[in-house]
């Protein structure tokens, strides 16, 4: 679907955007990717909401991206007796490995990996942080803790332990499950939880088998260690500041997520920025003035991505959410300033044939009128190292894989739209022509810029670049 700005807008689908007709909606607000969150829902639950959401792709007739969110190791304590406590303050509280419902004295804590993990001294956070007990003394099976700051703790809470390796794999049983259910039903990207370490994403990638790409979440200080490395080993990564903001203190997490974005950038990955984004339009028909911020922020950044949660998930104001996201993207893109900064803090151009091609034809577009950046491209890679370089002009992506279209509605700046194989330059610009024109991008007299690679139906990779004035006589100049 052709829209006037370049970030892309990831809605969560849940009780709130479940049926046919509120899911089109927020694809006609401004959803481009939909994401299934399978830390919720049943397997049938999420094979209803995928076969809804390509119904909609076949009747809108264009592509749309589905990404999978696997739960991960989410750490999380047992019941109470009374289904909740109070804690008080410099009382003594036990995490244990029996699984009794709990008292005011103690809690089933479901993770003996942690036993052998803590050492005296440190914190444990529960409940998002609200709570958070000492470390006085650890053994196989139980930790005994001292409360620092004390309040309501209730069934299932989670449990973050900031600063520490917990040796656990990022992708637990029910992840596999769920991993080989959303690869059989076609999803497109998949995203992994709790990343910590770069053996955490290979051991995702050898159980994804290259049927969809790879999201890496950093939601664990542990991963800002190894974050070049982990970025270099994804498809794309996802700022995941709700757990990120519970380990790490709250005045760290925007440098964090600079830090992140201005790596994503250098290594031409595609980056989400995520979590309570709009978070008051859960229950309210509009934003709070930081909340607006914060999504302009993230979008003045270079982002390719924003993401709504709860807020299309389970709010009472799903397609007003994905609306007011969509308006502020705009506003911030028609910013000359927001133009100014992506090239000030453009990467380094790549000493490679991708790398200049693309950075000329960047350069191009900034030196004469141009439309669009085309590319021809089997696998999107082309396209991918084009929204590297944040081109003013739009860039649109021509596959005829749809596979690599849908994922393709991820990448900042792209438009992917399906066409036929080409087999000689005269054909190229044809084709290129008459997709251009078909979807609204371009007008007769237009002037675009084509990418593409020869041998044509190889994947050589961009080795051409042609300058064309859409339906002119010869077609280049």
């Amino acid at each position: 679907m052709l829209r006037s700005r370049k970030a892309k807008i990831v809605a969560t689908l849940g009780p709130s955007s479940q049926t046919y007709n509120e899911i089109l909606s927020l694809h006609e607000a401004g959803a481009d990717v939909f994401r299934l969150n399978f830390s919720h829902g049943t397997h049938e639950q999420h094979r209803q909401t995928y076969e809804i959401i390509r119904q909609i792709e076949e009747t809108v007739q264009s592509p749309i991206a589905i990404l999978a969110d696997l739960q991960g190791p989410k750490l999380r304590i047992g019941l109470f007796k009374e289904n909740a406590i109070i804690l008080e303050q410099d009382t003594t509280f036990i995490l244990d490995t029996y699984a009794d419902p709990g008292d005011q004295n103690r809690v089933y804590l479901p993770h003996p990996e942690l036993f052998a993990a803590v050492i005296p001294g440190i914190e444990l956070l529960l409940d998002d942080g609200k709570i958070r007990l000492i470390v006085e003394s650890s053994t196989p099976h139980q930790i005994i803790t001292k409360v620092k700051n004390g309040g309501k703790l209730s069934n299932r809470k989670g449990v973050n332990i900031p600063g520490v390796s917990i040796p656990i794999s990022a992708i637990t049983e029910k992840d596999k499950a769920d991993l080989e259910f959303a690869l059989d039903l076609g999803v497109d990207w998949v995203a992994i939880s709790f990343v910590q370490r770069p053996e955490d994403i290979l051991e995702a990638k050898d159980l994804i088998g290259g049927r969809a790409k790879l999201i890496s979440k950093i939601e664990k200080p542990k991963a800002m260690e190894h974050l070049v490395e982990i970025i270099g080993l994804s498809d794309g990564v996802m700022v995941a500041r709700g757990d990120l903001g519970v380990e790490m203190a709250p005045e760290d997490v925007p440098t964090a997520q600079k830090t992140i974005i201005r790596e994503c950038r250098e290594a031409g990955k595609p980056v989400i920025v995520a979590t309570q984004m709009l978070d008051s339009m859960i229950q309210n028909p509009a934003p709070t003035r930081a909340e607006a911020s914060d999504v302009a922020t993230a979008i003045y950044d270079g982002v390719d991505a924003v993401m709504l949660s709860a807020e299309s998930a389970s709010g009472q104001f799903p397609r007003e959410s994905v609306s007011m996201m969509s308006r502020i993207i705009k506003q911030v893109e028609n910013d000359p300033f927001y133009h100014n900064l992506l090239q000030v803090y453009r990467p380094s151009i790549r000493p490679n044939i991708y790398g200049a091609m693309t950075a000329a034809a960047r350069q191009v577009a900034q030196t004469i009128p141009v439309k669009a950046i085309v590319t021809f491209t089997e696998t999107g890679n082309s396209a991918l190292h084009e929204t590297r370089e944040r081109p003013a002009s739009r860039i649109v992506a021509l596959t005829p894989q749809v596979v690599t279209a849908r994922m393709m509605c991820l990448f900042w700046g792209t438009l992917p739209i399906l066409c036929e194989p080409i087999s000689s330059l005269a054909d190229m610009v044809k084709k290129a022509s008459d997709r251009l024109v078909a979807n609204k991008v371009v007008d007769t007299g237009d002037r675009v810029i084509i990418l593409a690679g020869v041998p044509f139906g190889q994947q050589s990779g961009t080795n051409i670049m042609r300058i064309v004035d859409i339906n002119s006589e010869y077609g280049d100049k």
